[in-house]
């Protein structure tokens, strides 16, 4: 709970709440009369005034403008989020709704795809979803075709599906009979592995064998290093519905709008953004400039981590203005890394 938070009486709380409430719904500073009415306490304007002259000095409200009302700021969000909002789960048959939008029979990137279209749908906002790096995915096969003397080129099949060619070069030229013998030494005795894993197992077994075995040993090591250092490009994140933030209200400034889809098309620093998250448990909610990242000033970016096997890899996320339901926005989000996380799951069990 936030330390502003047990400042607040029960009474200051229920305005605050109220307020906030009212406003994330027609996004106009909420006056003491509308206040008054719609709170459920039985006080008086003058008193509500006095409360929230109380919250604005705390730096909870503030008035933009001459006008009596009042609006949340991003202290005054941090506070509902923190130790005022009611969050309830999303009822089983919209899970199962979602649950239909990423079949486990699908690729991985098609999957995380779908994720980010999913919680764009659903929010009506920006669906985010970060794809793990290949070194952390585990591989099912290889093979290796010579192209020339030195040059060969690699197939590595992932155990998601995606099949990477890969044309590498050797220090020394190998014959096609010792790139099947190291192909078929590496989908023995390593698929269903991660590459980082197969690199360090690789050079402590060769410390570990004997001397006939070392040359096959020496040309797996050699090989799998080229092979699985010569990552093909692929996508780092999927973004969604970025064209959802143009009628937003709140987000009407041009300049701001237009450096947030840079943002969204540059990727590298909202992924750094994400990356943070994956080190969190569950939800993680950054409010306006809590992100540390100027595109999202007038935004909100909730996320969550998904994986498998216990193993996180990667966050998806949900960004919008920081007048949003976050009592919407929160549960659809853990929703989708669960059910993001279980097709992952499924999907690696039928592979």
């Amino acid at each position: 709970m936030s330390t502003t938070a047990y400042s607040l009486d029960s009474r200051a709380r229920q305005l605050l709440r109220t307020l906030i409430s009212q406003y994330v719904v027609d996004g106009q500073p909420v006056g003491s009369r509308s206040l008054a009415k719609s709170s459920g306490l039985d006080v008086s304007p003058a008193t509500i005034r006095n409360v929230m002259a109380d919250l604005e000095e705390l730096g909870l409200v503030a008035a933009p403008h001459t006008s009596a009302g009042r609006v949340p700021t991003v202290q005054g969000y941090r506070v509902f989020v923190d130790s005022l909002l009611e969050v309830h789960p999303l009822g089983e048959s919209q899970v199962e709704d979602m649950r239909r939008e990423l079949p486990a029979d699908a690729t991985t990137p098609d999957l995380l795809n779908s994720a980010s279209s999913l919680l764009s749908q659903v929010t009506h906002f920006v669906g985010v979803v970060t794809v793990p790096r290949h070194q952390e995915v585990p591989f099912r096969h290889i093979d290796f075709v010579p192209l020339d003397a030195r040059r060969t080129l690699v197939i590595l099949v992932f155990v998601d599906g995606q099949v990477q060619n890969r044309v590498i070069e050797l220090e020394r030229g190998y014959s096609p009979s010792e790139l099947e013998q190291v192909s078929n030494y590496l989908n023995l005795h390593f698929s269903g592995q991660r590459l980082d894993e197969i690199r360090l197992r690789l050079l402590r077994e060769m410390q570990e064998t004997s001397t006939q075995l070392n040359r096959l040993m020496a040309s797996a090591v050699e090989i799998a290093q080229h092979a699985f250092d010569s990552a093909a490009p692929q996508p780092d994140m999927f973004v969604a519905g970025q064209t959802n933030l143009i009628g937003v209200h709140d987000l009407s400034d041009l300049d701001r709008l237009r450096e947030l889809f840079e943002a969204f098309a540059r990727k590298r620093d909202l992924l750094a953004v994400l990356e943070r998250c994956a080190r969190a448990e569950g939800v993680r909610l950054f409010i306006g400039e809590e992100s540390g990242f100027g595109a999202l000033g007038n935004c909100s970016l909730v996320t969550a981590p998904y994986g498998v096997g216990g193993r996180v890899l990667g966050v998806l996320g949900v960004i919008g203005p920081t007048r949003m339901a976050y009592e919407r926005v929160i549960p659809v989000v853990q929703a989708t890394a669960q059910i993001l996380s279980g097709a992952l799951n499924r999907q690696r069990l039928t592979q």
